[in-house]
């Protein structure tokens, strides 16, 4: 588990923001590294004790030749596991129970896996929709064939029936013609008999 691995299970485990999480890990770190850098140890009860160790000067031997060495005086990080640490890593009924997903985490592949499933998903759902909807289109468009096929047949039936009531009309006006005729063969004789008086 590495840093970012930590910081994404404590948010799993707490619900704190990613954000806050990121901070608080990083002044625990610098807190820690500048208190034992000046001597002072820190103690996390249950958990660890950082301290800083001073080695003196010592005499020490070669391992291959056997010889005296004299080691200079150096100083050291000492990381000591507490009780209560040490006996939840022997014994693993004694360490905190985590939620579910904390760690272990996801495979990245899986991830990647799920990304893709849900992606082929999505696409097979608007594929799916896509063919409903041009099946939806083709039947409204067959519809409105049917319909423009009606209305066009009514219009011809229409025109049909115009036709037909108008014929009667141009019968009449072919009737009346005579008619006219008479009268004005009428009107030309009555003028020759004033004349002929």
């Amino acid at each position: 588990m590495n840093r970012r691995d930590l910081i994404q299970a404590v948010v799993t485990q707490t619900g704190v923001e990613r954000r806050q999480v990121d901070q608080v890990l990083l002044g625990f770190t610098e807190v820690v590294t500048a208190v034992v850098s000046k001597g002072e140890p820190v103690s996390i009860s249950g958990f660890a004790k950082f301290v800083k160790v001073d080695r003196p000067a010592r005499m020490g031997r070669n391992p291959q030749t056997q010889e005296p060495v004299r080691i200079k005086a150096s100083k050291k990080a000492r990381i000591t596991p507490l009780k209560a640490f040490k006996d939840a890593v022997v014994k693993t009924s004694l360490a905190p129970k985590l939620e579910r997903g904390v760690w272990p985490a996801a495979p990245a592949g899986a991830k990647t896996a799920a990304k893709k499933s849900t992606a082929k998903k999505s696409t097979a759902k608007k594929s799916t929709a896509k063919k409903s909807t041009a099946r939806k289109s083709g039947a409204g468009k067959a519809g409105a064939r049917k319909s423009t096929a009606k209305k066009s047949t009514a219009k011809k039936s229409t025109a049909k029936k115009s036709t037909t009531r108008k014929a009667p009309a141009r019968k009449t006006t072919a009737r009346k013609a005579p008619a006219r005729k008479t009268t004005a063969a009428r009107k030309t004789t009555a003028a020759r008999k004033t004349a002929k008086r």
